[in-house]
């Protein structure tokens, strides 16, 4: 038997979530089952405790994107029983039962050994959230951005992406301004290495011209919508946005203008779907480069049992920094 948070969903159409005790037998196909220690909290995992959003194709269904743990079994020679793993991406959670509960059964192809010099509460803590931080960093770096370049912009920067991004960023020794719309998070965000606050009423209303002063040498945006419309046009020459999230809307309502008389670039940050390699490239730059005092400031503990409030707080924008999820508490 194992421990698991189950949503299911009722004949009107409402999801609920419950604790419930299940037989492995019930585990879904795959090569690696793991005993799970850790899990987290992320965007999507809010709307698959919730309303589902087209996310999760059947019920009941086990949530949770991303899980670090040990490997129980293992059909594959990759794995071998006590080896330490870590799976982000790849749908778990959303079409194949996921990290809310003390075992999961996955393909090995999905998986990644546990990074050197971090625990797996630690890779918790980074999640998917975090890892695509580094890969979104990683493209800005292989599209020319230096320190030197000017300051970089950080949207929505108090959640899960945008604290790591500005933790990482900072630690390299870039300017980092933080957008957000909390003003309580300004000391949050000071600590981890931003250098100035952008209030997001600032940059958030819809574009007003094509081009605006050249302010930004890169941009990580985790909003979309008007705000990155907006950054575009204040983008330095040659210089690139990385848009890994939607918060502020799914359209774009921008200008072609930046991108043909400053040659600006938008670079799109998938990290479900990453090849091993750069997932591997990733998670050692992570090890690198992220301050892990800053990681642990950022870190809010919790239980399977606290994830349904918890969810939807996250879709509400009301969650700071990362959730660590102990799912043996």
């Amino acid at each position: 038997m194992f421990k698991a948070l189950l949503v299911d969903k009722d004949d009107s159409g409402e999801t609920h979530a419950r604790l419930v005790d299940l037989s492995e037998d019930r585990l879904p196909e795959g090569d690696v089952t793991v005993d799970v220690a850790f899990s987290t909290l992320n965007y999507k995992d809010g709307l698959c405790l919730g309303p589902g959003a087209g996310l999760v194709r059947n019920y009941p269904h086990v949530p949770g994107i991303d899980f670090a743990g040990t490997v129980a079994a293992s059909d594959d020679p990759r794995y071998r029983p006590g080896d330490e793993v870590v799976l982000t991406g790849w749908h778990v959670g959303e079409r194949y039962w996921g990290g809310y509960a003390t075992k999961a059964r996955v393909k090995a192809d999905w998986l990644v050994p546990r990074p050197e010099r971090l625990s797996l509460r630690q890779t918790m803590a980074v999640g998917t959230a975090g890892l695509t931080a580094m890969l979104a960093i990683q493209a800005l770096e292989d599209h020319g951005l230096t320190p030197a370049k000017g300051e970089v912009l950080v949207t929505g920067a108090a959640g899960g992406v945008g604290s790591v991004a500005v933790a990482i960023l900072a630690n390299l020794g870039y300017q980092v301004a933080a957008v957000t719309g909390r003003p309580e998070t300004e000391g949050y965000l000071r600590d981890l290495g931003a250098a100035r606050i952008v209030p997001r009423d600032e940059i958030a209303e819809t574009i007003k011209r094509p081009l605006e002063s050249e302010t930004w040498a890169g941009c990580v945006d985790a909003v979309g919508g008007n705000m990155l419309a907006r950054v575009l046009g204040q983008l330095k020459m040659h210089a690139s946005a990385a848009a890994v999230g939607n918060a502020g809307g799914l359209t774009v309502p921008a200008s072609i203008i930046p991108f043909l008389l400053r040659g600006v670039n938008l670079l799109g940050i998938d990290s479900a779907q990453q090849p091993y390699d750069n997932r591997v490239r990733a998670w050692g730059r992570i090890a690198r480069d992220l301050p892990m005092g800053k990681l642990e400031a950022m870190i809010r503990p919790a239980t399977l049992a606290d994830l349904p409030d918890l969810g939807r707080a996250i879709l509400m924008g009301r969650v700071q920094g990362r959730v660590v999820v102990d799912v043996n508490a």
